[in-house]
């Protein structure tokens, strides 16, 4: 029976070590596990930091290269006034050469002239500043006050109409 009870005891102690030592096997595992968590967790805050960072600087400098090309037209118009014999033709050519300049630049950054003639009234693109009665159809722009501008679909500033109504 002694024997029975020592062969019980070896069983039971090297049980013990196993489970200890598969304890000792979880606790590690778990330390590296919370590691690796608090490391998920530092890198996803350094990306959203990074991020932000980013997001703020396209911010600051996304006006930089249209604030370069709007400078050529700034030069052109400081040209014109340097000039002390120009004619009246001069003047007007440069001021054509100018805007054709401005035009292409405002081309090249997706911003569009909304100028209505003709067309329906529409509200989104519209703004009414007066009606006039006539034999036409009705909500047709007749004149434009202030062309309207969009950039890349997206309304500006709405063109200055004047609208037709019936009679």
């Amino acid at each position: 029976m002694a024997n029975d009870e020592t062969k019980k005891q070896v069983k039971s102690t090297k049980k013990n070590r196993s489970t200890a030592k598969e304890m000792n096997e979880l606790k590690e595992k778990l330390i590296k596990l919370e590691g690796d968590i608090l490391y998920s967790k530092a890198e996803a805050e350094n990306q959203r930091k990074r991020s932000l960072e980013e997001t703020e600087k396209s911010r600051k400098f996304a006006i930089e290269r249209f604030s370069q090309e709007i400078l050529l037209v700034k030069d052109s118009l400081d040209a014109a006034l340097i000039i002390e014999k120009a004619t009246l033709d001069d003047y007007k050519n440069g001021m054509e050469l100018t805007k054709k300049q401005l035009i292409d630049i405002f081309s090249k950054f997706g911003i569009e002239e909304i100028d209505p003639v003709g067309e329906s009234f529409d509200p989104n693109y519209h703004q009414a500043m007066s009606m006039i009665e006539t034999e036409d159809e009705p909500n047709k722009v007749l004149s434009v006050m202030q062309k309207g501008y969009k950039l890349n679909d997206r309304v500006l500033r709405p063109a200055l109409v004047t609208v037709s109504k019936q009679k």
